[in-house]
């Protein structure tokens, strides 16, 4: 799905984005984790923004490295 000279794949894009996102979100989770809300959510000991982010991160590498645009 690769096209012609200079055009990227929509999936490369896909994939910065997804990692960005997981980045964030596993970053936010951590911050939540050092430093605890007073009121916490009832579910918050599953730690479920450390897990969607880092497989969020995880998928989206894979989008990246599989879509990166290379030279022939």
């Amino acid at each position: 799905m690769h096209g012609g000279h200079g055009s990227l794949s929509i999936w490369f894009f896909i994939g910065v984005l997804l990692t960005a996102y997981g980045v964030i979100i596993t970053a936010a989770g951590i911050y939540e984790l050092s430093s605890p809300p007073a009121n916490p959510p009832v579910l918050a000991s599953l730690h479920a923004s450390i897990w969607w982010g880092a497989v969020l991160l995880v998928i989206g590498l894979i989008y990246f490295i599989r879509f990166f645009p290379r030279k022939k």
